[in-house]
């Protein structure tokens, strides 16, 4: 018979459940800690949008890695909206494009089901054409749907008569496939017209780009006389309305409900930061159902001016798209407001209310209840506490969404990218060239400038690119002459080939001259970088520099 010490049982047993404990506790102990740090943790990332992260983006020193991209510039009209946005502010989403099926709906209506091609034989005798006959507008329109494929055609007006008696004139309106928006271009072309076996009209030759010039619009002069009052607008467009809203009575005024902005340390900065804080005060405005005042005159950072200067009394519409943004956003011009604001205050003993918020520290879920007429946020703490976007960090990025859908390029840019690409015939390819103050700086991308030099650039697109090709070369490379050797293999296309498009000539001229008062406006940087950016986007292969052209990362060494 065994004998146990009654002691050395209790011990041991005692021994193990301690053991256990303190593993247990120790296991426990790392789950809690690995929880903590799995919530609190936010990527650096500043295009994820954390707004902690976005802060140090905006606010950042001249010695941070990470270098704001400022070559490609990203609008509404860029993004692909969604459902809700597209129905919404599309004033004519239900417009019908021109297929081959409605060219065919619409040849049976003329010509009849069983008479196709059989009508009219002995009138196409003797070469010459009559343009209003409807089976030339058939023909043009099939020719259109098979030589640009990357068109919508929306609308074609009658054609009329070329120069030769075999010629007619042809207007029509389209859309980029590649864009978002709903706004539609015109083109006019002049059409080579022949007789085909089957007693058709056929097209043998189209002109190049606003070659139909009996197709298009009367050129319009100002009602003034002298010889210093002549303007002469080559194609004016119609469409665009840059007129400022009026609330027109003080009962109307009294009515609203507004959210006032003053001025803060957004002013001057990159363009990226400014609309980053402009539509986060648009967002707010649309959250708290208000009105927003917006201030028309821009302040253009140095980055985008030839004199390196901060730029005041820049006009927003000559960057945005003001139509747009007045139909999809309820919005009032700044001077329009405190004009109206103040007759208000002057005729009447009851003031409008009006509450002030001095810190961007009150958040928009704060005033959602608030019944003032006006709500005036004031910006007045030293940077970076005075920026717009600081409203909508925090618990209020959950509430306030950026309406990106507002926001375009302005419609007078987006002529000259039409006008660009359809010079090409849109069909061409393009390669963004990223050079500048990047390529100068080695220490964050060491391979950036051999990577982007003629020869390098030569033989890499030699890969990717067919020869003879037209080669749209969007850059921020300022001799112009830096690509000619790629002249060799490629039809090469700068922005500066076509600097007439906004010279003293031009509808772009013209047209700003008027919003400036008469005075004439410079083609800045910022312009030039938005009408690089859309060409790029319609060509038919897109090759990037930090994707295709080189190993170094975009935002500098080790941020892949």
């Amino acid at each position: 018979m065994k004998d146990s010490s009654p002691s050395t049982e209790p011990i041991g047993q005692n021994l193990m459940k301690l053991i256990g404990n303190l593993c247990f506790s120790v296991f426990v102990f790392s789950v809690l800690i690995f929880t903590v740090i799995a919530i609190t943790y936010q990527p650096p990332d500043p295009w994820l949008e954390s707004a902690p992260a976005l802060t140090r983006l905006f606010t950042q020193s001249e010695n941070a890695t990470f270098k704001d991209d400022n070559s490609l510039l990203n609008t509404g009209e860029d993004l692909q909206l969604s459902p809700s946005f597209a129905s919404a502010a599309s004033p004519d989403s239900g417009a019908s494009p021109i297929t081959e099926a409605v060219i065919e709906k619409a040849e049976e209506r003329i010509l009849g089901p069983s008479s196709k091609g059989n009508l009219g034989c002995h009138e196409m005798a003797g070469g010459a054409v009559n343009c209003s006959d409807p089976r030339i507008l058939i023909a043009v329109e099939r020719f259109n749907l098979r030589t640009f494929k990357s068109i919508v055609f929306l609308a074609y007006q009658a054609p009329v008569s070329g120069s030769k008696p075999d010629e007619c004139d042809v207007a029509w309106r389209f859309r980029n496939k590649k864009e978002k928006s709903w706004r539609k271009y015109r083109d006019f072309r002049r059409f080579k017209m022949e007789i085909g076996d089957n007693c058709e009209y056929n097209v043998a030759h189209s002109g190049g780009w606003h070659s139909g010039i009996n197709a298009r619009r009367p050129s319009r002069l100002n009602a003034a006389r002298g010889p210093k009052a002549k303007v002469l607008t080559p194609v004016r467009d119609d469409e665009i309305n840059d007129t400022i809203p009026r609330l027109g009575s003080d009962a109307n005024f009294r009515k609203g409900r507004y959210l006032y902005y003053s001025p803060g340390g957004d002013y001057c900065k990159e363009m990226n930061h400014y609309l980053w804080s402009f539509l986060c005060g648009l967002g707010e405005a649309m959250y708290l159902n208000r009105t927003f005042v917006l201030d028309l005159n821009l302040c253009l950072a140095a980055t985008y001016n030839p004199s390196n200067k901060d730029e005041e009394g820049k006009d927003f519409r000559y960057y945005f798209d003001f139509e747009h943004l007045k139909e999809v956003a309820s919005i009032v011009e700044e001077g329009e407001f405190l004009k109206d604001w103040k007759r208000w205050d002057k005729s009447h003993k009851k003031k409008v209310p009006v509450r002030k918020v001095v810190t961007y520290k009150v958040s928009p879920m704060q005033l959602r209840k608030d019944k003032s007429t006006i709500i005036w946020r004031q910006f007045d703490a030293p940077e970076p506490e005075n920026y717009w976007y600081r409203v909508c960090e925090g618990q209020a990025a959950k509430y306030i969404h950026r309406p990106w859908h507002a926001l375009w390029k302005s419609k007078r840019l987006m002529n000259i990218v039409s006008e660009i690409s359809g010079r090409m015939d849109w069909d061409f390819d393009a390669v963004h060239v990223v050079r500048g103050e990047k390529a100068q700086n080695k220490e964050l991308w060491p391979h950036l400038d051999a990577d982007t030099s003629p020869d390098a650039l030569l033989l890499k697109l030699k890969g990717m690119i067919a020869p003879r090709r037209n080669l749209y070369i969007a850059t921020n490379e300022p001799f112009y002459n830096y690509f000619d050797k790629l002249r060799s293999q490629y039809a090469v296309h700068l922005l500066d080939d076509y600097r007439e498009l906004w010279s003293n000539a031009s509808e772009w001229y013209n047209e700003t001259m008027l919003l400036n008062k008469g005075r004439p406006v410079e083609f800045d940087g910022y312009m030039r970088a938005a009408v690089d950016t859309e060409v790029l986007y319609r060509a038919k292969t897109r090759v990037e520099t930090f994707y295709n052209l080189t190993k170094d990362c975009k935002d500098g060494v080790n941020t892949c």
